[in-house]
């Protein structure tokens, strides 16, 4: 085993549009795939925005890009568009590369492989040492990456993050293809490159009104104008919400439904670095949503809902011996693939299946039926057959 300590990287700092051209010019330069890598501010900042970017290219280096001096990312993109990006994770970075204009015309994603090839553990740490044989430092995984200048022991770690993918890649892509595993993870890669924006929802407070002391039209009230005053200073001062006031500090105060501005100080479950410094602020929202005559209501029931399935054994016992079913087969075969079976096919699918099956219960109706849910075609295809035999049976 091999210490990062041990090996030696090098990398360029590039913090202007100058600097990104000329590094653009030498990753056009390199040859093969491209290690792609972005570091965000999660936890400390507002938004996900990139404050760091890292790209290597063989025969090309290491660069390092700091989007906080740089206003046209279009070199880098005309550079690398038409290469395989390789990520790890490239769901997670994603986002925030498409907000630089930079978005892969491929990809290979080798914690998603890792994943389909049933590796125990799949973090890039765990995945290098095992397949490279070096151990890498992940001290810096977790740091606010907003701030500036950044150290030079985190560069070099976001250095390593990115110079190792395309071996990693070389060596995923054999266990793939010993396994007979490329084709559904090339289907994979497409799906995530291709996923769609996630909507956000109409009324985002709502995430917090779940528990049992919020549920009176007044009290989802108190949680609203809390989450909305939250929000509001959080964007205005870029900042996480959390570090502001937590969300338990949210529903605590609104169960509580303070008397007085001095109870609500008082009140030792609503913390936070901002808990104190704007009680006025937090007190301005109470009083907004104790007298307010805009009371929300229960949570409008989602129309593609479909019931828990922990109530089914006594409410819809054939639905219950379906999902057992499927369940049962699914595993099974998710076992001898040697991968979770959530990667299979995933369990909101099967319980909906379950729930309600076609009346046809060929293995093509079940597949077409996946597809209709979301289902990638290698999905479809190996379980389909497990799910059709599963809900015959279960009759």
């Amino acid at each position: 085993m091999v210490e990062q300590s041990e090996l030696e990287t090098e990398w360029s700092l590039v913090s202007d549009d100058d600097g990104l051209r000329r590094a653009a010019a030498a990753l056009a330069e390199g040859t093969g795939a491209v290690g792609v890598d972005a570091e965000r501010a999660s936890g400390y900042r507002y938004g996900s925005e990139a404050y760091l970017v890292q790209v290597f290219r063989r025969g090309s280096g290491t660069f390092l890009f700091d989007p906080v001096g740089i206003r046209d990312f279009a070199p880098l993109a005309d550079a690398i568009r038409d290469e395989e990006w390789i990520f790890h994770a490239a769901s997670q970075d994603i986002p925030c590369l498409e907000l630089l204009g930079l978005r892969p015309p491929r990809l290979f994603d080798t914690e998603l492989a890792a994943r389909l090839l049933g590796y125990e553990r799949v973090g890039l740490g765990s995945v290098v040492e095992q397949l490279l044989g070096i151990k890498l430092d992940k001290a810096h995984s977790a740091s606010d990456w907003s701030v500036r200048p950044l150290p030079e022991s985190w560069l070099e770690y976001a250095a390593f993050d990115v110079a190792l993918l395309p071996d990693l890649r070389d060596a995923v892509l054999e266990d793939l293809k010993e396994q007979g595993k490329l084709d559904y993870a090339l289907e994979e890669f497409e799906a995530v490159r291709n996923k769609p924006e996630k909507l956000q929802p109409a009324e985002p407070w709502r995430k917090l009104a779940n528990g049992p002391d919020l549920r009176s039209p007044r009290s989802l009230a108190l949680v609203r104008e809390l989450w909305l005053a939250r929000d509001e200073l959080a964007r205005a001062t870029d900042t996480a919400p959390g570090r502001l006031v937590p969300d338990k500090s949210i529903i605590a105060a609104a169960a509580a439904n303070p008397r007085s501005k001095n109870d609500l100080a008082r009140l030792q479950t609503f913390r936070g670095r901002a808990s104190r410094t704007e009680i006025d602020r937090w007190w301005e929202a109470i009083l907004r949503g104790k007298t307010t005559e805009d009371l929300p209501g229960l949570r409008p029931r989602d129309p593609d809902s479909i019931p828990h399935h922990r109530g089914w054994a006594h409410r819809h016992p054939e639905a219950a011996a379906r999902l057992a079913a499927a369940r049962a087969g699914i595993e099974a075969e998710a076992e001898r693939l040697r991968m979770p079976a959530e990667n299979l096919i995933t369990p909101d699918t099967v319980r909906r299946l379950a729930w309600d099956p076609p009346q046809d219960l060929s293995p093509e109706s079940i597949a077409l039926r996946l597809k209709g849910l979301g289902a990638r075609d290698w999905q479809a295809a190996l379980s389909a057959p497990i799910l059709a035999a599963a809900f015959v049976e279960s009759r």
